[in-house]
């Protein structure tokens, strides 16, 4: 009797070291996740993002490949023809300083137009503004409002905005076919100078632009990133300098790190001498940043984003 109790404990104290082999043996292992990578690459450089498996949104458009990726860091990312548009946690910086350093300068913008945009957070900025009277926005691309409308609320939510008149339409054409002095401030939130955006990138377009505009009117554009698209930002800052003037030309930073170099520039041009920093007030900008909670733009990062590192300085004087 005493052998079989014997025997049965001893079977338990193998099993329970047997389990903690295993145990130590599980926690020895690697463990076993979904790696799926998204990566924005061309010749020389690559950015990746980790995802949690299938695109949410996936579909080929008249003009390109439109998805959104659920990644890890960044939330939900919009990426069109394998480029990344904007993502969640860090839109913020692009739509807020691409729009309220003009808005928050020009003495009285009451008409707005946005060409391009189509994830609608340009929109979404604009109308924080309540002097503003009606911002058109033109995209050409309705998949692209489609797949932002479903799967990215926070970016779209005012793409239904009593003062919007939304166009599915040809920015190009609809620019050249607007009467004069029709607007205060231009937004051209485009993509890169590829595909349906090549024709925004044009001297052509940017002097049509400059008729439009009301005497003190405004031109807000990204202008790429001068670590990493060299040629194109020298060569749309010299393109604005002979339309608008070299002196009402002036070149911006904001820091969006899902853009290559994390690097990224801006053009603000004014019709008429109107700078953006002496027609700046802190105050106010102050007041504002605080009543519509902000998460980039205020008065001390408008002031910032003007002072330029050595280099850009350089590329600028370059493309003189």
């Amino acid at each position: 009797m005493l052998r079989g109790q014997l025997g049965q404990l001893e079977k338990i104290d193998f099993d329970l070291s047997q389990a903690r082999d295993d145990a130590d043996q599980r926690r020895r292992a690697p463990r076993q996740t979904r790696d799926i990578w998204f990566t924005e690459r061309n010749q020389n450089i690559a950015s990746s993002f980790r995802h949690h498996g299938d695109p949410l949104f996936r579909k080929q458009s008249d003009f390109q490949m439109v998805e959104i990726y659920d990644t890890y860091e960044y939330g939900r990312m919009l990426t069109c023809d394998g480029k990344t548009m904007c993502a969640e946690t860090d839109e913020s910086a692009y739509h807020e300083m691409i729009v309220h350093v003009a808005m928050m300068t020009h003495p009285d913008p009451q008409r707005v137009l946005v060409i391009g945009g189509g994830d609608g957070g340009g929109v979404r900025e604009i109308v924080k503004h309540e002097n503003l009277k009606q911002v058109i926005m033109v995209e050409i691309d309705e998949v692209v409002i489609e797949a932002c409308r479903k799967y990215l609320p926070s970016i779209s939510s005012a793409l239904d905005h009593p003062k919007l008149d939304l166009k599915i339409a040809d920015g190009i054409q609809f620019v050249a076919e607007t009467a004069d002095q029709s607007f205060d401030v231009i937004i051209v939130d485009s993509t890169d100078p590829v595909g349906p955006a090549e024709g925004l990138f044009s001297d052509k377009f940017y002097k049509q632009v400059f008729r439009i505009l009301k005497p003190d009117g405004i031109m807000i554009t990204q202008s790429e990133s001068p670590r990493f698209n060299v040629r194109v930002f020298k060569e749309i800052f010299q393109c604005y300098r002979e339309i608008f003037q070299p002196e009402n030309v002036h070149c911006y930073l904001a820091y969006i790190p899902i853009y290559p170099s994390g690097m990224w520039s801006f053009s603000y041009c004014s019709k008429d001498s109107i700078h953006p920093l002496e027609n700046f007030d802190r105050d106010k900008v102050q007041a504002f940043a605080r009543k519509t909670n902000l998460s980039y733009y205020n008065d001390e990062v408008h002031a910032a984003a003007f002072a330029l590192p050595g280099f850009v300085k350089d590329l600028l004087s370059e493309s003189k």
